[in-house]
């Protein structure tokens, strides 16, 4: 691998691991193939090889790796404890000692912070103490308010420090929004920012912190951290600078507890967007495992302390209502230095600004760069030149995620870095889920890349494509399952008392034991039926991977189904489109009527030329049976509040089902968009009336 002097030879992390797995076992694998397809047949001996190869640690042995092989209801190291933060904490002295700090911070208005490690275990230590002061005891669930703040770590941490159970919502959510999450788990405290700065405007949040506190009985203690006014109060508040301020014996002296392997660690939420979010549990010891496997194994990124990925700095920019804020805290467990920013991304509406990150990664030093595949798009478009934004040359990978990257914005982004005498930049593309807070899909630095494809399906992970007849299938698109458990699939739903949520969610479209023989086949049905995860995927003969899109959201035209991630790369690498959804109006035997609604650059018009260039890219890149019917200029594309196009609510509202029934406003990060759909669909609806039956 070419290097910048300020870049260490690096051996890939995959590579060390292999390389322990031949010395410590005797095994030898001749292909990436060989070591995934053990690692999905042998799960005991892998995950056993994970537990040694990071050094996890317990007072207690196990007895077991895999107890029970059941999907749902996997018992994993039986009799085992850990504790996430403990993981964490346990890098302070040798991180420290090499002059390493433990999360670099900064915001809107330039606001730039370090923590140390010793001050970040301090904080940690002085937050669990308050925090069993006011009664939280294991299993109480600690609700958080906060923004992409080094406080909003420190709280998870003590959170889990004291067994309490953890759960963020992101300040850009509403009340309501808020309420449909927090009411559902019935936190004992609760978090709260004063207020946020994104966009270059100030929005307070005081109003919605007195709303849910009087809409969540019960809570009985709340901490107000001041991010915009340190004069700011709320009656009944406790302050988070007192609360942290601790520093005495019994704070030096502190340390997590050890709890059971499964003891639930945090509560993070399905997207809601038809109705109640699903509150999905996740334990101790599976995200331990999962989440030191995939960021250092698939991710590539190393301890900032050890020789190997000495100075590492890691970044992946998200908000606190993402799954990849938990990637992002997940640093910290194998001692790496987490580089974060709180802020809008491409600047102000006045101002646009998609040069902004990178300047901040090139100021910090960041080695690992992360975002969601639309900020490379948006950076694309507006034409960014990265040569402009700094000395960009400690970046050796780009971590993407979201949704599918077109292949010319990957192809951009390695010009860019080749600009900058960077040839060797990898991109590890991934593709998992907040339901097991991982990921089934990801990179593999030794690997050869592909623009437009993910490179292997992750150690681990039993994924496969699945055609109608629920066979496994290559150079297919089908149904994307994992035939194997996960330690970090959910422990359950929070609330699903005899778990049928939690099944019909994941396990209900294939038969119990279908698929589920370790290596291939058919088991008992007492295993239970596969993971099925409602992506279309499609798997190469050379193990690169392609997602294409949400398999309940298919467009079948004329006996060709295709997933609508395809559609959207060819018209929205077109310069005039800088958004688009699509969806299929075949529904119970009609004939399918496909319209496209973009959203254009300013200025650009929606004109014949245009719509011939639109559809000429679909013909182009797909089939002429792909080619929309209709195309509709839109001022705006509806999104969840975690990024996702609603492609399956608009769907329901254009074949004629009320908004309130297939869509929850408070999910949304535009909701004011839906009311141009919804006249949409009232027109298109009494033309229907007039004419008959639309084709």
């Amino acid at each position: 691998m070419e290097t910048t002097p300020d870049t260490p030879a690096f051996i890939p992390q995959i590579r060390l691991y292999q390389d322990w797995l031949r010395d410590r076992r005797g095994l030898r694998f001749d292909s990436y193939d060989a070591l995934w397809r053990w690692s999905t047949t042998e799960l005991d001996a892998f995950w056993q090889s994970i537990w040694d190869y990071f050094d996890l640690q317990s007072p207690t042995p196990h007895s077991a790796v895999l107890a029970s092989n059941r999907m749902p209801g996997a018992q994993w190291f039986p009799g085992a404890q850990v504790n996430y933060a403990r993981q964490a904490l346990r890098h302070v002295a040798a991180a420290h000692a090499s002059g390493q700090p433990a999360i670099i911070s900064r915001n809107e208005k330039g606001r730039h912070r370090e923590l140390s490690w010793p001050e970040l275990q301090r904080q940690v230590a002085a937050l669990a103490l308050h925090l069993q002061a006011q009664g939280v005891q294991p299993g109480d669930r600690v609700a958080a308010y906060l923004p992409n703040v080094p406080e909003a770590m420190i709280a998870c941490l003590a959170t889990a420090s004291i067994g309490g159970v953890w759960s963020i919502c992101a300040p850009d959510m509403g009340t309501h929004a808020v309420l449909d999450r927090f009411r559902q788990i019935r936190p004992k405290v609760l978090i709260g920012v004063d207020g946020v700065t994104y966009g270059g405007r100030d929005h307070d949040r005081r109003s919605v912190l007195t709303e849910l506190r009087a809409a969540l009985p019960s809570v009985q203690h709340a901490l107000l951290l001041s991010d915009l006014d340190a004069r700011a109060a709320l009656a009944g508040w406790a302050d988070w600078r007192r609360a942290c301020a601790r520093d005495d014996a019994q704070t030096a002296g502190f340390e997590p507890l050890w709890l059971p392997f499964d003891h639930p660690l945090w509560i993070v939420y399905s997207s809601g967007t038809t109705g109640l979010p699903k509150p999905i549990v996740h334990g101790h010891g599976g995200m331990l495992l999962v989440a030191l496997s995939l960021k250092v194994l698939h991710n590539d990124i190393g301890s900032s302390y050890e020789p190997n990925s000495w100075g590492e700095r890691y970044h992946w920019y998200s908000s606190t209502g993402w799954v990849m804020w938990n990637a992002q805290l997940s640093g910290l467990l194998s001692g790496t230095s987490c580089v974060i920013y709180d802020g809008n991304p491409g600047g102000s509406k006045e101002r646009p600004d998609w040069g902004l990150l990178w300047r901040f990664a090139a100021d910090l030093g960041v080695t690992f760069f992360g975002a969601g595949a639309a900020f490379f798009g948006n950076c694309m478009k507006a034409g960014l030149q990265l040569k402009d934004c700094g000395d960009l040359r400690r970046i050796r990978a780009l971590g993407s995620t979201g949704s599918p990257l077109p292949p010319e914005v990957q192809e951009w982004g390695t010009a860019q870095f080749r600009a900058l005498g960077r040839p060797d930049i990898w991109w590890n593309n991934i593709s998992g889920g907040t339901d097991f807070c991982g990921s089934f899909i990801g990179g593999h630095r030794e690997m050869r890349q592909v623009p437009g494809q993910m490179q292997c399906r992750m150690l681990g992970a039993a994924v496969q494509a699945w055609n109608a007849q629920g066979q496994s299938v290559v150079d297919e698109v089908g149904e994307l399952v994992c035939a194997q458990p996960i330690p970090s699939m959910p422990l359950y739903l929070w609330g699903d008392q005899d778990g049928a949520r939690y099944r019909s969610s994941y396990f209900d479209m294939y038969p119990p034991g279908h698929g589920r023989q370790p290596g291939g086949g058919n088991a008992d049905a007492a295993m239970g039926a596969v993971w099925r995860h409602g992506d279309w995927l499609k798997i190469g003969a050379d193990g690169g991977c392609i997602i294409y899109g949400r398999s309940d959201a298919t467009i079948n035209r004329h006996g060709l189904r295709m997933g609508t991630s395809e559609i959207y790369s060819a018209v929205e690498a077109l310069p005039e489109v800088l958004d688009s959804l699509v969806v299929d109006l075949e529904y119970l035997g009609r004939e399918s009527y496909l319209p496209l609604f973009v959203v254009l650059r300013p200025g650009v018009a929606l004109d014949a030329a245009l719509r011939a260039r639109i559809n000429g890219a679909v013909r182009t890149a797909l089939s002429p049976r792909f080619v929309p019917d209709d195309i509709f200029a839109v001022a705006e594309v509806p999104r969840t509040l975690s990024g996702k196009k609603q492609e399956l609510p608009i769907k329901k509202l254009l074949l004629g089902q009320p908004l309130e029934k297939v869509v929850n406003r408070d999910a949304m990060a535009n909701p004011g968009c839906l009311a141009w759909y919804q006249a949409f669909a009232a027109e298109r609806a009494g033309k229907q009336q007039d004419t008959g039956p639309a084709a």
